[in-house]
């Protein structure tokens, strides 16, 4: 029985494109988990030697194990701090930039009011917000929305300029209007940049909720008051699980925002395939 020369030359390339596949997943995650092995390594042998300063693995692994109700409802009470304050500060930003990149005057008046708010230090004005907030979730989503509302409206600022002059002059000749231009041309070259904005500002926001929760004297959810409570009655193997679940979160967020970004920007990278 003789094979098929076309049906080899398809099972060959499917071969290749599996094992350059199994590749390119070796490099994508064999470096961070040797990173990670690494710190944990560290991490053990100075815990075991210095016992009063952190805890070991064991202890953290410990804590979460025989809590994980109170560190997964803290963690979601600080997500939703994170997310709905960063989402109402991104969205605010955005729409700042587009109106400053058409208003250039606008831009001169308000920028420097920005680079005020951002360089004001978040831990001086929570406190100020909680007392005029309230201690509900009002205060946090204000303070999560502020801490990343100047990066992402510089992100947004450079994505909406970064327009390719051929494209717009054929835009301008075919009489488009700027709302065709914003949304057909500068929101999609600016898409790039709103995703690498994202990636920094939602952890950055996590910090945000964190600092408001330190700052509501009385508030007894989130991992912010989780870390202050365990903190204030020196249970360390608290405070670095909390932290711990605090990272993973951060890390987790970002993980999605680069998720979403590789599926909706993939005609990016193909373009770029195309052009080399």
């Amino acid at each position: 029985m003789t094979s098929n020369p076309r049906n080899d030359w398809r099972g060959a390339r499917v071969s290749t494109r599996r094992s350059r596949w199994r590749a390119l997943r070796m490099q994508m995650w064999v470096p961070p988990i040797v990173g990670f092995g690494l710190i944990v390594l560290g991490w053990q042998l100075y815990a075991v030697h210095n016992p009063y300063i952190i805890p070991t693995v064991s202890q953290i692994v410990d804590q979460l194990r025989t809590q994980p109700g109170l560190y997964w409802h803290d963690m979601l009470v600080t997500l939703r701090e994170a997310v709905v304050g960063a989402s109402c500060g991104m969205a605010a930003a955005f729409l700042l930039a587009v109106l400053m990149s058409h208003v250039r005057i606008l831009e001169r008046a308000l920028m420097p009011l920005a680079v005020v708010l951002n360089v004001t230090p978040i831990v001086a004005i929570a406190p100020g917000l909680v007392v005029a907030f309230g201690f509900g979730f009002t205060p946090k989503y204000i303070i999560a929305g502020v801490i990343v509302f100047f990066p992402f409206l510089v992100n947004s600022l450079v994505g909406l300029r970064s327009l390719d002059p051929e494209v717009l002059d054929v835009f301008t000749t075919l009489h488009a209007s700027r709302w065709e231009v914003l949304w057909r041309l500068e929101l999609p070259s600016s898409l790039p940049y709103l995703f690498a904005a994202a990636r920094i500002c939602l952890p950055l926001s996590l910090i945000g909720a964190v600092v408001a929760e330190f700052s509501a004297a009385g508030q007894t959810t989130g991992l912010g008051s989780l870390i202050e409570t365990s903190a204030n009655q020196a249970d360390l193997q608290a405070v670095y699980a909390s932290v711990v679940v605090l990272a993973l979160l951060g890390i987790s967020v970002t993980f999605v925002v680069a998720m979403f970004q590789r599926r909706l920007l993939s005609w990016q990278s193909s373009s770029r395939a195309r052009s080399q």
